[in-house]
């Protein structure tokens, strides 16, 4: 019989108060001093009320650091379960926004934590980073490689999306906005959607014995790198206009890669709004879904982490296209109040549902975390013990 794997806690750390909308250009501050003319207008798109920044909104000094992010959630995580970290076997880190290339971002996260010797692993990716490392956590417990292990998603975005990173905006994109809300998901969406905050759950070989715990029942990931283009990208990269990538490492004049923003997050939003959905729910939930026998009435919680109210309903639609519509008052999430934290996301979710006193034994949920970056997903399914 193959071992179990239990989510036995999970907590989180998003730092210093919540930011709302109108606040925002106040952390972040203007591009060329000047507000911006498409806040507004893809702020009622996405529908995030609040978010968090590592940033003083007073000074404009940065609080922390994403190494620092994760530790304060995994310690969080071990003040709410009772766990001593000083009998941690495995961490398993997730980012898309490392503090540094090297070394990686899990060590940094162990360094901060000073915590005894351990192995700690680092999965590189956007928003399913996360996702691979609570798999590869899973995967060691029931395997009996170890008791214990932490995963971590944390995410460090802001430092991005300073408004002293960005070129003026083009007004002519603006009017296309009203008509096109999509078309927000370039530079400037990234800006009014990306935010920072970490999140952590304790895997155990054994489930909680006096309250629920969570069965990693299996975590299925699926890329469609090998047909899909980059659509969103950052750290060192241009598309050129036949969508092949252009490093900074080509670039003759070292200072264009900062006139060039070379380094700021872009998205392709004519390529997400296209590809994403069918790539989602036709490539990635209908074969999932076929391979594991799980059916819409099966799940009790559909979990989905998307960037954008703007697809909350377009969602709905076409999972009932392609017959598994989950009725949306069996859907559970917090973008509105906590924001895109990106692989950190997932885990908000799940705490929350877990901590709302809504779930009873013998609750399925079904996880679902898309990764626009090159069209990478994850479903995850777990049960209420």
């Amino acid at each position: 019989m193959t071992a179990k794997a239990y989510i036995t806690d999970i907590a989180s750390f998003l730092p210093n108060a919540p930011v709302g909308n109108d606040d925002i250009e106040n952390v972040l501050g203007m591009v060329n001093g000047k507000p911006s003319r498409s806040r507004k207008i893809v702020l009622r798109n996405n529908g995030i009320q609040t978010r968090h920044y590592a940033i003083d909104p007073g000074t404009g000094r940065y609080t922390h650091t994403n190494a620092q992010l994760g530790a304060e959630a995994v310690r969080n995580l071990a003040s709410k379960s009772g766990f001593d970290l000083n009998n941690l076997e495995c961490l398993c880190t997730g980012t898309a926004s490392p503090d540094l290339g090297q070394p990686a971002h899990g060590f940094m996260v162990h360094g901060e934590l000073g915590t005894p010797p351990c192995e700690v692993f680092t999965a590189a990716a956007v928003c399913t980073a996360s996702a691979t490392a609570l798999r590869y956590a899973m995967l060691n417990v029931q395997a009996g490689l170890y008791k214990n292990a932490i995963s971590l998603g944390s995410e460090f975005p802001s430092r991005y999306m300073r408004g002293r990173n960005f070129e003026p905006e083009m007004d002519s994109l603006v009017a296309e906005l009203e008509q096109r809300p999509e078309l927000g998901f370039e530079k400037d969406f990234l800006r009014w959607m990306l935010s920072d905050g970490a999140g952590a759950a304790l895997v155990q070989s054994q489930p909680n014995r006096d309250r629920l715990s969570l069965r990693i029942d299996w975590i299925d990931l699926v890329s469609l790198a090998g047909d899909m283009p980059v659509c969103m990208y950052g750290g060192g990269g241009n598309k050129r206009p036949d969508g092949s990538m252009q490093y900074w490492h080509e670039l003759e004049d070292p200072l264009a890669i900062v006139r060039e923003s070379f380094y700021t997050l872009k998205q392709d939003a004519r390529l997400l709004n296209e590809k994403v959905l069918p790539a989602w729910i036709d490539r990635a939930l209908v074969p999932i879904a076929r391979k594991r026998g799980l059916r819409p009435e099966d799940v009790t919680w559909f979990l989905p982490h998307y960037s954008s109210e703007y697809f909350r309903e377009r969602l709905r639609e076409r999972m009932q296209q392609q017959g598994f519509g989950i009725p949306i008052e069996r859907w559970f999430g917090n973008l509105t109040r906590v924001g895109n934290i990106g692989a950190a996301s997932i885990y908000l979710i799940m705490e929350e549902l877990l901590y709302s006193g809504r779930l009873k034994t013998g609750d399925r949920l079904l996880c679902a975390i898309p990764e626009s970056a090159r069209f990478n997903f994850c479903y995850m399914h777990l049960t209420v013990v």
